[in-house]
């Protein structure tokens, strides 16, 4: 496969305060890669440098071949990276059908016929249909996180960083947001997923990434990772 993304010697610092440290891995095309970390292991600082919102201290992005670590997080998503957040944020006095059209076409450049049927397209990937006229402010818990999805999905990614959305969810609700994930992949998008629900980590991903201080502990196959006497020290506390 080929390789979508490769990070090297990533590292944030907060004045004395290093929250990542020489973070390396790399990324083949079509994988969903789990990260797993107690908290203050350095997750959401690492997305964070992946989609452009944190600036890096040192280190390097290159993304589809190309060197993306001094990109603002626009000329990211232009280029195919989108991401979710654990706490959606939608613009809540738009409909659902609304906030997707906003993302596809400042997010992937779509507009006309074109955005709209990818639009619609994203909206029943994600089993929005019912909702596609419903303020985003007024979605029940579950339909939100769809719609957040949804909403990185509409910017059409190559790569798309998801965080945490199980958190929250029933057993039920994890398996379909699996389900979704595996088909989201299916259509094109290599996937780096955050979460802190272990069977999730370990049913949905083909590598499984444990960070601990800012660290990469130990990064292969899901079951292999999370047998590692150190990770189950920091991580579950064994």
């Amino acid at each position: 496969m080929a390789e979508v993304l490769s990070v090297r010697g990533l590292t944030k610092s907060f004045g004395a305060i290093a929250v990542a440290s020489d973070i390396d891995f790399d990324v083949a095309e079509g994988e969903i890669v789990g990260v797993i970390g107690p908290n203050g292991a350095g997750k959401t600082t690492l997305f964070g440098m992946l989609s452009g919102h944190v600036v890096p201290s040192a280190g390097r992005l290159s993304f589809r071949g190309e060197d993306i670590t001094s990109l603002a997080t626009h000329e990211r998503a232009r280029r195919g990276i989108a991401r979710t957040y654990q706490i959606p944020r939608p613009f809540g006095q738009m409909t659902v059908f609304d906030n997707l059209r906003v993302a596809a076409t400042f997010g992937a450049g779509l507009s006309g016929a074109e955005a709209t049927e990818w639009i619609e397209r994203t909206i029943a990937t994600t089993g929005l249909n019912r909702y596609a006229g419903t303020l985003a402010g007024r979605l029940p818990l579950l339909v939100r996180k769809r719609h957040e999805l949804a909403r990185a999905l509409a910017m059409r990614p190559k790569l798309l960083l998801i965080d945490e959305v199980a958190a929250g969810l029933t057993e039920e609700e994890v398996s379909e947001f699996i389900e979704l994930v595996r088909h989201i992949r299916n259509m094109g998008s290599t996937v780096i997923w955050i979460e802190h629900v272990i069977r999730t980590m370990l049913t949905a991903t083909d590598r499984l990434m444990a960070l601990a201080g800012g660290k990469v502990l130990a990064i292969g196959k899901p079951h292999d990772v999370i047998k590692l006497p150190e990770v189950q020290r920091v991580y579950l506390g064994a």
